[in-house]
C-alpha cells in the first residue's frame, strides 16, 4: 500500500466516501451501485470500468447484500484489510442509526390514529414495489422454460410449508445438475437436499418462542449466510422466521419494518435494525444489525481472490441462476400473503394499482412513492375522516 502516510490518507478517503454514500444512497442496490462506479470509476480513478465490472460479478455469486458486498470489496481495493472493514462499516452505519431511531418513534408512537393512517396508505404502496422488482428481476432471471419451472416449483414449495433455505438450494443444484447434463449429478443433488427439503420450518430456536438474544442474532446471521437475489427476499425469511415459526412479529409490523426500509437510504436489510429494536429494544437491534450484515465480511475476506476463477466457471453460472429464480420464487409467495394484509379495501387497491403505474413507467425514486402512500393514507383517513 506504501508508507503509514499513505495508507492513513487512504483510509481517510474511504471513510468519506462511503460514509457520503451511506447517507445518501436512496433508491436500491442498482442506484448504490450506479453511484459508487460515477465515483470510484469516473471521479476517482480507483479502477477502471472492467475491473468494476468484475467485481459486481462476483457480488452475484456469494449471499448477502450486493452494493454492501461492493463497499466492501473496494475498501479492500483501496486499502487492503483496514478498508475493507471501514468500508462496509460506513455504508451501513447511517442507515443504521436513521431506521434505529424511526424504530423507536415506532415503537413510542405506532398505535396512534395519526401513525395508523400513515400506515394504511404506506402498505399498498410497498406492495406495488414488491411486485415490480420482481417483474423486472423475473425478466433478468427467467431465461428459459427451465428456469420458470423452478420458479413455479418453488412457490409451491413455499406454500406447501418447505424449508425455504433448502429451496435455495435446491433450486442451484438443480439447475447446474441440469446444466452439467450429467444423470448420476441429477441424483446426487436431488439426493443431497431431499432430506433438508422434507424438514418442518424450524428455526434455529425451534423449541421455544419466547424472545432470546442469542435466537435473534443466530437467525439473523442464518439469514445473512443464504440470502441471495435481491435485498426484497429478505421478506421471504423474516415472514418465515419471524412471523410465522417464532411469533414475535405481526404480519402488518413486518410491512412496517419493510416500509421504513424502503424510505431510508443504504442497504435495505437494514430492515433488520427495524425488527430487532421492535422485538427487543436498542440490544437486540445492534445484533440484528451485525447477525445479517457479518457474513458479507467474511465473504468477501475469504473468497475476494477466488471468485473471479468461480465466476467464469459454467457451472456455478448455472447454480447461481438457479439460486436467483428460486429467490425470485420466496419473494412471489411472500408478495401474496403480505398482499392480503395490505389491500383490504377500495381505495388500498386504487393505490396500489396507482403505484404500481407509476413504478412502472416512471423512474420516481420509491422513497417518494412510500412518503406519497403516507400522505394519501394520513388524508383519506384523518382529513376526510373514512374509517
Amino acid at each position: 500500500m506504501g508508507s503509514g502516510r499513505e495508507r492513513w490518507g487512504a483510509l481517510r478517503e474511504i471513510a468519506a466516501l462511503f460514509l457520503k454514500l451511506g447517507c445518501i444512497g436512496f433508491g436500491g442496490p442498482a442506484a448504490h451501485i450506479a453511484m459508487m462506479r460515477d465515483e470510484v470509476v469516473r471521479r476517482r480513478g480507483w479502477l477502471d470500468d472492467q475491473a468494476f465490472l468484475d467485481m459486481v460479478g462476483v457480488t452475484n455469486l456469494i449471499p448477502g447484500p450486493n452494493s454492501t458486498e461492493m463497499a466492501i470489496q473496494l475498501g479492500h481495493r483501496r486499502a487492503g484489510w483496514p478498508g475493507l472493514l471501514l468500508g462496509g462499516a460506513l455504508f451501513i452505519l447511517p442507515a443504521m442509526l436513521i431506521v434505529l431511531a424511526l424504530a423507536a418513534v415506532y415503537v413510542q408512537y405506532g398505535a396512534t390514529p395519526q401513525a395508523g393512517a400513515l400506515l394504511y396508505g404506506v402498505k399498498p404502496v410497498i406492495i406495488a414495489i414488491i411486485l415490480h422488482a420482481l417483474w423486472s428481476l423475473g425478466r433478468r432471471a427467467i431465461k428459459n422454460l427451465g428456469l420458470a419451472a423452478v420458479g413455479v416449483a418453488v412457490v409451491a414449495g413455499y406454500f406447501l410449508g418447505l424449508n425455504e433455505i433448502a429451496l435455495l438450494f435446491a433450486g442451484g443444484a438443480v439447475v447446474m445438475a441440469a446444466h452439467l447434463g450429467r444423470r448420476a449429478w441429477l441424483k446426487q443433488a436431488l439426493g443431497a437436499v431431499a432430506l433438508p427439503l422434507g424438514l418442518p420450518l424450524m428455526p434455529l430456536d425451534a423449541y421455544s418462542a419466547a424472545f432470546s438474544l442469542t435466537a435473534l442474532f443466530l437467525n439473523f446471521l442464518k439469514i445473512g449466510s443464504v440470502l441471495y437475489g435481491s435485498g426484497y427476499v429478505l421478506l421471504a425469511f423474516l415472514q418465515a422466521d419471524f412471523v410465522e415459526r417464532l411469533g414475535w412479529l405481526t404480519e402488518g409490523q413486518l410491512l412496517d419494518a419493510i416500509a421504513v426500509g424502503q424510505f431510508t437510504p443504504g442497504p435495505v436489510l437494514t430492515t433488520a435494525t427495524f425488527v430487532g429494536y421492535v422485538v427487543g429494544g436498542w440490544p437486540a437491534a445492534i445484533l440484528a444489525t451485525v447477525g445479517i450484515f457479518l457474513p458479507s465480511f467474511i465473504f468477501v475476506a475469504l473468497l475476494v481472490r477466488v471468485l473471479p476463477w468461480l465466476r467464469r466457471a459454467s457451472w456455478t453460472g448455472a447454480a447461481l441462476d438457479g439460486v436467483n429464480v428460486a429467490s425470485l420464487g420466496l419473494m412471489a409467495g411472500v408478495a401474496w400473503q403480505l398482499g392480503r394484509a395490505a389491500i383490504v379495501d377500495p381505495f388500498t387497491i386504487v393505490l396500489g394499482l396507482a403505484s404500481l403505474a407509476l413504478v412502472a413507467r416512471t423512474r420516481l425514486n420509491s422513497a417518494w412513492l412510500v412518503l406519497g402512500g403516507a400522505a394519501a393514507g394520513l388524508v383519506f383517513r384523518l382529513v376526510l375522516g373514512i374509517p
